[in-house]
């Protein structure tokens, strides 16, 4: 009786390579989600050779408890009407017509008891420890926008274009050099107008 041929090998020589180029596959089809985070910039270490004083006027309290209802100076708002009610405040330009802090370019009511100059607005941000962290980013992007708006306004009558389009076209790392050192000096310009002061308060906590 002739003897039985084993059964044929399965040859893996090439298992190795087809490995490899799988995981190349994925290496470069698979795409990454990251997190995005805000754009802060943290005060210096030093401490200041002087005390600054702040007036009670000058700062926009805005406070969000763990149910996400907004509390603006001492007043329950909804929250689309955050962004004109901070729009109100940085642009209230509420310093007597020939003092030094007297803002020429404001166009808002000019009220004695709120804000001085866009200079010395602060708007002051304190969650709860249970606010919702969609509620927390929708309140920064109000406050952000409100700032963005009065930039664009300003932008529009010196330069006749909006300050976040000059600002993408300046922060664009294909924008050339030149471009980027006219840009540059008209960013800062509308900047110094309408400065981003937005601090958070120490978060507290429900009872």
């Amino acid at each position: 009786m002739a003897r039985r041929a084993g059964a044929p090998e399965v040859s893996a020589g090439s298992m190795a390579d087809i490995a490899f180029l799988l995981l190349i596959f994925f290496l470069v089809t698979t795409t990454i989600e990251t997190d995005a985070g805000l754009d802060r910039m943290l005060p210096p270490i030093e401490p200041p050779d002087t005390d600054v004083v702040i007036k009670q006027k000058n700062i926009f309290q805005v406070n969000i408890n763990k149910n996400g209802q907004l509390l603006a100076d001492d007043e329950l708002i909804e929250l689309k009407d955050l962004r004109e009610k901070a729009k109100a405040f940085l642009d209230n330009g509420g310093a007597p017509s020939g003092s030094p802090e007297y803002c020429n370019y404001c166009k808002g009511q000019r009220d004695a008891s709120s804000s001085d100059n866009p200079s010395k607005a602060i708007i002051s941000l304190k969650n709860d420890r249970e606010t919702k962290y969609s509620t927390y980013i929708t309140v920064q992007n109000e406050l952000v926008g409100a700032y963005n708006d009065l930039r664009n306004r300003e932008a529009q009558r010196l330069f006749k274009t909006d300050f976040t389009a000059m600002e993408a076209e300046y922060l664009n790392p294909e924008t050339s050099d030149d471009v980027k050192e006219e840009l540059k000096e008209k960013v800062k310009r509308i900047q110094d107008l309408f400065p981003q002061k937005l601090s958070e308060a120490e978060t507290s906590s429900s009872n």
